[in-house]
């Protein structure tokens, strides 16, 4: 049986962590990484585990993750399933963590689906990659979060330790008998 790693990423920080997460899984097991904007068509008989990843951008999850999961539900509940948000309020190790992270737990509050497995990423910063709004509505928020508002400089703040650590757990989890 394989992995299924689906990401939603706005700026491509969610997309790295779903393949370096999928490299360490390969340790383990066959694994493969799909945008969610791109399966509409699973062929679950393949997967006995599926993970998702999404990011935040302005407080919110793009809705295609919250549609996919209620489309989803039965065949996410039926396998080891996980959950990473990836958000820059993570970037203060007090946020990091799926119950102090305000995105996080909302989504989970809110979703039907219980996933076996949760964690919390801290993103990264490209102010030279946005666009003009981007750039001035992210550098409002970090002045009034005292974080990073130089225009100039791109902070990936992602723990990848934090992230190693996830993936072998996730891996590491006894199959479901279905």
């Amino acid at each position: 049986m394989k992995a299924l790693i689906l990401f939603s990423s706005r700026d491509g920080q969610t997309r790295e962590i779903a393949s370096y997460i999928a490299n360490t899984l390969k340790a383990h097991q066959e694994c493969d990484v799909i945008n969610i904007l791109h399966a509409q068509d699973v062929d679950w008989a393949q997967y006995d585990r599926v993970l998702i990843g999404a990011s935040i951008r302005y407080g919110h999850f793009q809705p295609v993750v919250a549609r996919f999961v209620k489309k989803h539900l039965v065949e996410l509940q039926q396998r080891v399933s996980g959950f990473f948000s990836v958000n820059l309020t993570a970037r203060k190790p007090e946020k990091r963590t799926p119950q102090t992270n305000a995105y996080t737990r909302k989504f989970l509050l809110q979703s039907p689906w219980q996933p076996d497995s949760c964690a919390v990423f801290a993103g990264a910063l490209r102010y030279p990659r946005y666009g003009w709004f981007d750039r001035v509505m992210i550098q409002f928020i970090m002045r009034m979060t005292g974080g990073e508002t130089d225009p100039h400089k791109e902070v990936e703040y992602t723990d990848w330790q934090q992230v190693e650590r996830f993936a072998e757990e996730f891996a590491q989890m006894s199959s479901k008998s279905r």
